[in-house]
């Protein structure tokens, strides 16, 4: 059985922490800087965890 490739796409989008959780940075920090507010560039800066929802699929798809 060949070997199971993680997903490249989500690698790029994905970190792992040491203790086994799943961070990503928060959509809606990309154009469009003009009309934004301040707080709202601030508030989205830096990362979180992916939802519950979602952390079987994205496991899934690293090779977790």
């Amino acid at each position: 059985m060949p070997k199971s490739k993680s997903h490249s796409g989500i690698k790029k989008r994905v970190k792992v922490t040491g203790s086994g959780k799943l961070r990503r940075q928060q959509s809606g920090l990309r154009h469009n800087f003009e009309r934004k507010p301040s707080t709202l560039t601030r508030r989205l800066s830096g990362t979180t965890e992916v939802s519950k929802n979602d952390q079987a699929r994205v496991k899934k798809l690293l090779g977790l």
